[in-house]
């Protein structure tokens, strides 16, 4: 039974779905990081992971983030969630039948937030998962709010309460680009990448980022690199790094330099 510090591995909705898409999985990619994470025999890890063309969507269609309105967004919350244990199941299916002796923990079953934020998380399965050497598995979902009757749980925040609650030795972002940039580099072709950034200078870059222009209800790059400030606050680095190139994660799991972005404190 382990009591090391945990490495949390946040891999995004865009590498493992088709954003452009509706309910559209990258079954090929999703078995491939499957395959790396097994190849890299690591211990003490956390894997999340975000809804993409599965959860997004239909979040957004029904105003599922903006909390309880009307009874017509009743199905829609019931939707949004179940598609996420589908997509859930998917990654699942990838990681155990490489071998990996992952243990899905749905945060709509053990957190409460308040106006968006969380505020109350049953940790007794999630310390007891990684205690006897499993891999818990997370995901962005809808879930219960005492302000809102329900709102939306990005993946993002679940990583920064997670790597801060359980004193994380690292973080690891897998998204469908190289890293952080100032601009968007799928539209914008002189998007210069960041390789290194401490919290200062990623606090004045803020503004500068913008909102990506993606269906992503959660607030999009702008609202990731936010949700992450309170971890890096914490002494907590954190690798961005393009989880669609093979064998990337294998490489950033092991140790090895591997091209993205690296933020610390100092």
């Amino acid at each position: 039974m382990s009591e090391n510090r945990p490495t949390i591995l946040k891999i995004g909705g865009s590498v493992i779905t088709d954003k452009n898409g509706e309910l559209a999985a990258r079954l090929s990619d999703i078995n491939r990081l499957a395959q790396e994470i097994k190849n890299a025999d690591i211990q003490d890890l956390i894997i999340i992971h975000g809804g993409g063309s599965f959860g997004h969507p239909l979040a957004k269609r029904y105003s599922i983030n903006e909390g309880f309105k009307e009874e017509s967004q009743k199905i829609g919350f019931a939707e949004t969630h179940h598609v996420m244990t589908v997509l859930n199941g998917l990654f699942m299916d990838a990681l155990i039948w490489n071998g990996l002796p992952a243990i899905s923990i749905a945060p709509s079953s053990c957190i409460l937030t308040k106006s968006g934020r969380i505020v109350s998380f049953e940790e007794t399965t999630l310390k007891t998962v990684l205690k006897m050497d499993f891999i818990p598995v997370m995901y962005g979902d809808a879930v219960f709010d005492v302000d809102l009757g329900f709102t939306i749980l990005s993946g993002d925040q679940l990583v920064s309460y997670i790597a801060t609650r359980f004193n994380v030795k690292g973080i690891i972002i897998g998204v469908d680009v190289d890293g952080l940039y100032n601009a968007d580099p799928k539209t914008e072709k002189k998007a210069k990448m960041f390789k290194r950034l401490t919290l200062k200078e990623l606090k004045n870059l803020q503004e500068a980022l913008g909102k990506s222009t993606a269906c992503d209800v959660t607030g999009g790059m702008f609202g990731k690199i936010s949700e992450l400030l309170p971890a890096i606050e914490c002494g907590i680095p954190v690798k961005i790094v393009n989880a669609t190139k093979p064998n990337y994660i294998y490489k950033i799991l092991k140790g090895e330099k591997v091209e993205g972005t690296l933020i610390k404190k100092e």
